[in-house]
């Protein structure tokens, strides 16, 4: 029973799913939001994720450390980017 239900799954069309987070900008957001809650809830979820984005989004790791180097000039650096 459980080897259909994965089945099913595997065969389930993401494309349209992926298309509207394409096309709303603020239903991006919040998926993004859940994803990022889930991933912050588990430490090792969230240690691979920050390497995901570090290795393979370097434009968003990019974003990231400029904003934590903005956030330090200001004397408010989150532990995350190496304040105290």
């Amino acid at each position: 029973m459980k080897t259909k239900e994965l089945q099913k799954q595997k065969s389930i069309n993401l494309e349209p799913f992926y298309q509207a987070l394409e096309d709303d900008p603020i239903l991006m957001e919040k998926a993004f939001e859940i994803l990022l809650e889930m991933v912050s809830t588990e430490h090792k979820s969230a240690k691979k994720m920050a390497l995901l984005i570090k290795d393979d989004f370097h434009v968003l790791y990019k974003e990231i450390e400029a904003l934590c180097k903005s956030n330090q000039d200001k004397g408010k650096t989150p532990s995350c980017c190496g304040g105290h």
